[in-house]
């Protein structure tokens, strides 16, 4: 017995056994126990780091000092780089949302793409509004004006949501300050601004392919009706001011929603902000300029100027109170506490792979195998994803592995970034019956099952598919 203990503690197959073990045992317990993923991750992590002989005291630390232990650092680093710029990112989310910024939007590009250009617009509604808002608020948001467009336009509504679903999809899955994207950058150590950069070159072709691509041609084949009990006559707004309630949101909407420029405006100050310190260490020599954009080009303090400037244009300058817009921050950043847990257990997760040595026992297998790292990374990607179904542990356990890699070879930002990518492509491949958004997609576009998998199903893939090509492309390029 003793023997077997020391082959899977110190060989390289028994090392990569026992990451195999793991990642299964997280799996049954999330797929078939149904335990919430944090407690999930908490529990193999630890049950992986004793089962490698990992002292406890590296583990959790001593009686007297835990501050260097592998559960301490897994939580905190991670913590420390993404809480800030996802609990900002979250309350600039609502603010824009509460605001009306949706309905402005729509009617702008309602008008500048037309009737049969309305499928187009509503992809370009997504794909800036799921900039600064999370995925299902998106969806929760976005869904009547969709509804509108389609009962306009009288063809099926897999035609306009499809496009939308692809703009909000990848947002979140390449771009900050979504979860995904800020995660990978604290579990990389790659600066935000590359990530940004790199998502927009890697989804943007994804998203022309899966959401105006692929959505104009099943949506003339899959035919939906609106759902009648999403939308009545008073929340059909065909001028795009914004009148009515929203039956998705249970909230009234703003009826003098703010202008386009705005609103774009907004979203694009933490984005110039954050991409101006990226060149700037690139193109300046030291100095105070440099100094001046590093400051305000750190993702926490970007998002925090363009939070204080929704604040006031969009809240106190049109009449809201500070205690509404406190109140609308407290309820925004509710739901952001067990998003944390997860990315920090996943974090923790991934320290103890590193410490274990299955992070180097992969990097010798891969290399035996001649396998690409960014290959690696999205197929161990793609792998948990469509186990379990969550993006967001597909991101953290796959970043947990990979990370050790990455740190070992002297790949450029760019080609860290990129790995980045392949990463977050991997995670969204494949939504199926075990992915909640697949479910809320159903409900909200009046779709069956069968209908979901044609469509949504398969747009996540082509999204997938058509990004990480395009990252590793250019990975061997510059790698």
């Amino acid at each position: 017995m003793s023997s077997v203990v020391d082959w899977l503690r110190t060989s390289t197959p028994g090392l990569l056994v026992l990451c195999g073990l793991a990642i299964a045992v997280l799996l049954v317990v999330i797929i078939k126990v149904k335990l919430e993923p944090f407690v999930a991750l908490l529990i193999v992590g630890l049950g992986l780091a004793l089962a490698a002989g990992l002292p406890v005291s590296e583990i959790v630390g001593t009686a007297i000092k835990s501050n260097e232990s592998l559960l301490e650092t897994g939580f905190g680093g991670i913590l420390g780089h993404i809480a800030v710029i996802i609990g900002l990112g979250t309350v600039l989310g609502a603010i824009l949302e509460r605001s009306g910024g949706a309905q402005a939007l729509t009617s702008k590009l309602l008008g500048v793409f037309g009737e049969r250009g309305a499928p187009i617009a509503m992809g370009l509604l997504g794909l800036i509004f799921g900039i600064p808002v999370f995925f299902d608020i998106g969806i929760f948001v976005l869904a009547p004006l969709v509804y509108v467009a389609a009962r306009q336009g009288g063809k099926s509504l897999v035609l306009y949501a499809l496009p939308m679903l692809a703009g909000l999809s990848m947002t979140h899955a390449f771009l900050p300050p979504h979860p995904g994207p800020v995660a990978l950058g604290g579990l990389l150590e790659v600066n935000l601004g590359w990530l940004i950069l790199m998502g927009f070159v890697c989804g943007i072709p994804g998203f022309i392919a899966a959401g105006l691509v692929w959505g104009n041609w099943i949506g003339k084949r899959v035919i939906v009706d609106v759902p009648e009990d999403f939308i009545n006559d008073k929340d059909e707004d065909t001028d795009g001011t914004g009148g009515g309630t929203s039956v998705a949101t249970k909230r009234p909407v703003v009826t003098t929603p703010p202008s386009v420029g705005v609103i774009g405006a907004i979203i694009a100050v933490p984005l110039v902000l954050i991409l101006g310190a990226t060149f700037g260490s690139i193109l300046l020599d030291p100095g105070n300029l440099l100094e001046v954009l590093t400051f305000l080009g750190t993702p926490a303090v970007a998002l925090l100027i363009a939070v204080l400037i929704a604040f006031y244009v969009l809240g106190i300058r049109r009449g809201s109170t500070v205690q509404e817009l406190s109140t609308l921050t407290g309820e925004s950043l509710r739901p952001v506490g067990m998003l944390l847990l997860v990315v920090g257990a996943g974090a923790f997760f991934g320290k103890v792979i590193s410490a274990t040595g299955i992070g180097t026992a992969l990097a010798d297998a891969m290399a035996a195998a001649g396998l690409p790292i960014i290959v690696l990374a999205y197929v161990i990607s793609c792998a948990l994803r469509i186990a379990q179904g969550s993006a967001t542990v597909a991101i953290v356990t796959t970043g947990g592995i990979v990370g050790p890699l990455v740190a070992a070879q002297d790949y450029s930002p760019m080609a860290t970034a990129l790995v980045a990518m392949s990463i977050a492509a991997g995670s969204i491949i494949l939504s199926h019956v075990n992915d909640g958004g697949f479910w809320i997609i159903a409900k909200f576009f009046n779709m069956t099952v069968k209908q979901t998998l044609q469509t949504w199903t398969v747009l996540e893939t082509i999204l997938s598919v058509v990004s990480f090509a395009v990252a590793a492309v250019l990975f061997a390029i510059v790698a």
